[in-house]
């Protein structure tokens, strides 16, 4: 039995990478997970190598009214939320500000930021109500220092800091929970994207150098458990060793 056992989670951004690694990861903690993601058919077939704790439904962060209904359907069917993943998000445009697309630009806020604050607003009353919840936002290194080409990236990001910082304050002594965490250089199709750029010294890193997604989903795992208790309200990396211990990871 995981120490997890009985808890709802949602994980969105869940069809590859970090959501898929962290939705097996949480499963194997005892947790029943809904994994979410703009690919529903990818997404299932995560869901179904999982197994039984694990359910899929295509949904995209940036539309509120569907994000909302699908944590209506996860409590309709299992009775409760206990828990968000808040990882959905994308690099892309990769490109320096005077040649930017707006409406590109704009889309990267609208998933990166919009995006988390859809998923953030829908689970949170529930949560309030409850007594209880835990929330956990993918942030970046990039939140507070900039990189070439990702300007857009780097602001929804820095955004994303901030709102775990209000909804932290305003949910303080509720008993719901929020976490910011950096994953660091991560190997996910992301970072394909990023090598292939070219663009900045984050694109250089051989891949052979980057995180397994194993360890960012055992972090998330453990910002899930009340043994995270004392963190609650802040942010942190993978590349801390103070937390690195705390998870393990030599």
């Amino acid at each position: 039995m995981g120490h997890l056992d009985g808890k709802v989670i949602i994980v969105t951004g869940a069809s590859r990478g970090i959501g898929a690694a962290a939705a097996a990861e949480l499963a194997s903690a005892g947790a029943t997970v809904v994994l979410t993601a703009r690919d529903g058919r990818q997404t299932e077939q995560v869901a179904q190598a999982i197994g039984a704790a694990a359910s899929a439904r295509a949904c995209d962060v940036s539309n509120y009214a569907a994000f909302a209904g699908l944590v209506a359907e996860t409590k309709a069917r299992f009775g409760r939320l206990d828990g968000l993943i808040n990882n959905a998000g994308v690099i892309d445009p990769i490109v320096p500000v005077a040649e930017s697309d707006p409406t590109l630009w704009a889309r990267d806020i609208e998933i990166n930021l919009i995006g988390a604050y859809h998923a953030i607003r829908a689970v949170l009353p529930g949560m309030l109500a409850a007594g209880s919840g835990s929330i956990v936002n993918l942030s970046s290194g990039a939140a507070v220092k900039p990189q070439l080409g990702w300007s857009a990236y780097c602001s929804a990001k820095a955004g994303l800091h901030m709102l775990t910082r209000a909804v932290a304050l305003e949910t303080e002594a509720t008993g719901v929970r929020v976490f910011g965490f950096q994953p660091g250089t991560t190997d996910t199709d992301m970072q394909v994207r990023i090598r292939a750029s070219g663009i900045n010294p984050i694109s250089q890193i051989p891949r052979q150098n980057l995180t397994p997604v194993a360890h960012p989903a055992a972090a998330i795992v453990y910002l899930c458990t009340d043994a995270a208790d004392d963190l609650n309200g802040q942010e942190f990396s993978l590349r801390d060793d103070a937390f690195r211990a705390r998870l393990g990871l030599a």
